[in-house]
């Protein structure tokens, strides 16, 4: 392990944190591989100890890293993760990482829209509206289920499709431009539906995304997706320095 290459544009600390964040991605750590200590790392990578001490506290704070007090720093197993605040594809968000994604449908039918329901797609109390239920896996294991309330206006034909070979996201918006979303992120303890389909225990929470989008004005669905809290997070990054100047 040769020392890093200093330069001027990111701190030191930082520095370190992208070599072993490298390393990890390249294969050189795997899962479960522990770290050199923290004195093994300052020697070869040419840094001060707080500098060591600084960049594993905060991988291990960021997920990277498991440090067990009095016998070292381990390589954490990586937790699939959706993008926050983007609106993409689950499926595809599963090719990315190498992994087959597979699906059950649970529920697929009409209803009448509760007083909830009507209020989240601007119709009705009764209204006729869409309902899906699908239990997402990667390489077998359940990470998300979707429940889906569409209006019918915007997808007639929705009830028709086959969400075992296309999603619900393809097909809607293979309809017509999504041109807004509202997203709201919350803990929460799930009902004993998406607790048994998630395969969670009793106390065990899971991450739920509660997700409207709309085409032209018209609100087309509100899906409420449920993560095991414990195997699963959400990420995002913002470039603000990027952005500066563009927003409104």
């Amino acid at each position: 392990m040769a020392a890093i290459r200093r330069h001027e544009t990111a701190p030191l600390y930082r520095q370190v944190k992208d070599h072993i964040v490298g390393r990890i991605l390249a294969g050189d750590w795997p899962e479960g591989e522990r770290l050199p200590s923290e004195n093994e790392l300052t020697r070869a990578l040419g840094v001060s100890r707080m500098t060591a001490h600084r960049a594993l506290r905060e991988l291990s704070t960021e997920g990277w890293l498991t440090r067990v007090q009095g016998d070292g720093t381990y390589v954490a197993e990586v937790k699939p993760q959706s993008a926050l605040l983007e609106i993409r594809d689950i499926r595809d968000e599963i090719a990315e990482r190498g992994r087959a994604h597979d699906c059950r449908v649970v529920r697929l039918a009409r209803q009448g829209a509760t007083p909830e329901v009507a209020q989240a797609l601007s119709l009705a109390p009764g209204a006729p509206v869409l309902h899906s239920l699908v239990l997402h896996r990667e390489g077998g294991t359940p990470v998300q289920v979707e429940e889906r309330h569409v209006n019918p206006a915007f997808a007639p034909g929705y009830l028709d499709q086959d969400f075992t070979r296309t999603t619900a996201f393809e097909y809607l918006g293979g309809l017509g431009p999504m041109d807004a979303a509202e997203h709201v992120i919350e803990a929460e303890l799930p009902g004993p539906v998406v607790r048994e389909l998630l395969g969670l225990g009793p106390a065990e929470p899971c991450l739920l995304v509660t997700r409207r989008t709309w085409s032209n004005s018209l609100v087309v669905s509100r899906a409420r997706l449920s993560y095991p809290g414990s195997r699963y997070r959400l990420a995002g990054r913002q470039d603000y320095l990027a952005n500066m100047g563009t927003s409104q």
